[in-house]
């Protein structure tokens, strides 16, 4: 699940505050509030993130798992493992993204 504390560890890094808390309410470690474009930022970041992943998920849930993929590989049934894979990409296409 994406949160607000992705967004700011995304744009700022982990070096730049104390805490964060899933509102995207931040103590920064130089003790300024945050700003109106920090915060217009912050909710824009988490507005990607969350496109992104509602774009992924799906895709990562009917993907084969790990398992079918060794097996495919050691039974050299590596265009079967391709079929299945494209079949995910189709029914998900990126232009959804």
């Amino acid at each position: 699940m994406i949160t607000k504390i992705n967004a700011v560890r995304s744009l700022f890094g982990r070096s730049s505050y104390n805490k964060c808390w899933g509102s995207g309410e931040v103590e920064w470690k130089d003790g300024h509030t945050t700003t109106e474009e920090e915060t217009a930022q912050i909710n824009a970041e988490y507005d990607r993130l969350v496109a992104i992943d509602n774009y992924q998920a799906p895709r990562k849930a009917e993907y084969p798992s790990i398992e079918e993929c060794v097996h495919a590989i050691l039974d050299d049934d590596l265009e079967n493992l391709q079929i299945l894979r494209q079949a995910v990409k189709n029914k998900f296409p990126k232009e959804n993204a």
